[in-house]
């Protein structure tokens, strides 16, 4: 049994992506968390906010580095909570032993957990006044199997012949305080007799085949007693107290497992979200609430008191800020910082935060420039993984949203990471671009997002490939899953950008109403019969931009 102590979710702070994470919203939130532990001691988890890419998973696993875990909402949880761990019980402890760790701990309910720490029932103060209050039957003892270990706890005695492990199987409890010739009237065999000094009483309940003689005010027990008792298979239990006090405890002594509820209780787990149990918890009225983790191991207690200090989750976003590209329940988190190299999106905060933002190809750039500043060193790996990010997102260098610093820095990182820059750029791009046994719904998702422009919204994927007869291969494939799950999507216009980075061009694939006319707006194809942007590769700089001019002039 343990101790009532009351615990709080570990402070964490999540360092998170966007809802569609490419390799940059992925490493840069990686890095970003190491920095952060360096500079603070405190604990900063990278968590990702959707499916990770082929290429993704590439750079994970060259690197060693485990992915990072999922995270879809940011809502308050249970496991924010301030959760009591009260003591616990098992199903034999006596309604006794049970009442006096609640009386300690000023508790109201207490669990019962069996060996697997599963939760098997309730037993609250309301439960052990009704056994104490309404039982009058002579014979509870036995029907709730008691053993004498909870006899011997409750009436701090002595067991002078029998086994403690051994049960009250059958029989009564009835008190000896009759002459010989009238206990034998009523005293039967298998039942337990409560009796004085007195030699005769405790020589008849024998002979009568009791069970269980329980000697009150600490009378001495003659060894032929003894003896007698032991042949006739009748144990013998010595108490201080007396008859009065000894039949009032031994009431007391039977196990928990009678008289608790196994069913009909409400449970909560760590992961549930305050939202949807705080109607629950307004319905069914009681103290207190087990709480259990993902795998129904119990943890510990709530109660609705519980509800008014919650703390927020901590949020640092990585790679942008929008609320369309976020987690869901963003309203609700407490956002520290935004680390972006995207344009100024629509996001409001609670507060000030800090918010650095910085016109460059990559957010790994940004969070390379932060481990200078902080004078912290980076090691191999992460090296590897902001290298990965830079090489990714500015397309080797060829995209126009690179800068000068980009390259810089990829160069630098990749030195420190140990690899040469164009070869490994392209066994990452060769596992990116290896689609064939994605099914499109992951194709789509691997790298989209969504904008507003005026009363507009519209997405844009973008899939990019060193093969252009993969990317043909690829638009096969697209054109009719695009175009039967259009509605799903929650756009106006949907744009899917298929980018050869070889050839350094982009073949537009165009779904919605207005959304044809919006590109050849925007864009100048080349090709009569699709949309084919040469030197176009950059969703950011030379998809987004023109599509947001075109859009909110309409």
């Amino acid at each position: 049994m343990s101790e009532a102590v009351i615990t709080k979710s570990e402070q964490n702070v999540f360092v998170v992506g966007h809802m569609n994470p490419d390799t940059d919203s992925i490493c840069s939130a990686i890095a970003y968390a190491n920095l952060k532990e360096k500079i603070t001691g405190e604990k900063y988890t990278p968590k990702r906010a959707g499916q990770i890419s082929p290429e993704t998973e590439f750079v994970l696993n060259h690197f060693g580095i485990k992915t990072p875990g999922f995270i879809s909402d940011v809502r308050e949880q249970v496991k924010d909570m301030t959760i009591r761990v009260v003591p616990t019980l098992h199903k034999q402890m006596s309604l006794k032993a049970a009442w006096d760790v609640m009386d300690q701990e000023t508790l109201s309910t207490l669990p019962i957990l069996n060996e697997d720490k599963k939760l098997e029932g309730l037993i609250s103060v309301a439960d052990i006044a009704k056994s104490y209050m309404n039982v009058y039957d002579t014979q509870i003892l036995a029907k709730a199997k008691t053993p004498y270990q909870n006899l011997l706890d409750v009436l701090e005695g002595t067991m002078l012949v029998g086994n403690p492990e051994d049960c009250v199987e059958n029989g009564k409890v009835l008190i000896g305080a009759a002459n010989p010739e009238m206990m034998e009237n009523f005293v039967e065999e298998g039942d337990i007799v409560l009796v004085g000094d007195r030699y005769e009483a405790q020589l008849c309940a024998i002979e009568m085949r009791a069970k269980c003689i329980v000697v009150c005010t600490g009378a001495d027990v003659a060894k032929t007693i003894c003896r007698m008792a032991e042949n006739r298979g009748c144990a013998i239990i010595q108490t201080k107290y007396d008859t009065f006090v000894a039949s009032r405890l031994m009431n007391q002594s039977m196990p928990i497992d009678f008289f608790m509820r196994k069913e009909g209780f409400v449970t909560f787990t760590t992961e549930d979200y305050l939202d949807d149990i705080k109607s629950v918890m307004a319905e069914k009225r009681h103290r207190d609430f087990p709480i259990l983790d993902k795998e129904g191991r119990y943890v510990g207690m709530i109660s609705r008191r519980n509800l008014l200090n919650v703390k927020k989750k901590d949020i640092i976003l990585i790679d942008h800020n929008e609320v369309s590209q976020a987690v869901d329940g963003l309203q609700n988190a407490n956002i520290l910082e935004i680390i972006d190299h995207h344009k100024i999106g629509s996001l409001e905060t609670m507060g000030p935060v800090y918010f650095r933002n910085q016109p460059v190809g990559c957010t790994a750039t940004i969070v390379r420039q932060m481990y200078r500043e902080n004078g912290i060193e980076v090691d191999q790996k992460m090296a590897g993984l902001m290298c990965s990010a830079i090489l990714s997102d500015t397309l080797v260098f060829r995209s126009p949203t690179c800068t000068a610093l980009d390259q810089q820095t990829a160069e630098e990182l990749a030195e420190i990471a140990g690899f040469d820059i164009q070869a490994y750029a392209k066994e990452m791009f060769a596992a990116g671009s290896d689609l064939s046994g994605k099914a499109p719904e992951e194709i789509f998702y691997q790298d989209f997002k969504k904008f507003t422009a005026g009363d507009v919204t519209f997405g844009v994927g973008q899939i990019t490939s060193m093969d252009g007869g993969e990317l043909l291969k690829l638009k096969d494939r697209m054109t009719p899953y695009i175009t039967d799950t259009f509605a799903e999507h929650g756009a106006d216009m949907l744009f899917f950008m298929l980018t050869d980075i070889l050839e350094e061009s982009t073949d537009l694939m165009i779904f919605g109403e207005g959304a044809q006319e919006a590109a050849e707006a925007a864009f100048h194809s080349e090709e009569a019969d699709r949309m084919y942007l040469r030197g176009v590769v950059s969703r950011k700089k030379q998809i987004i931009p023109q599509l947001m001019n075109v859009l909110s002039n309409e």
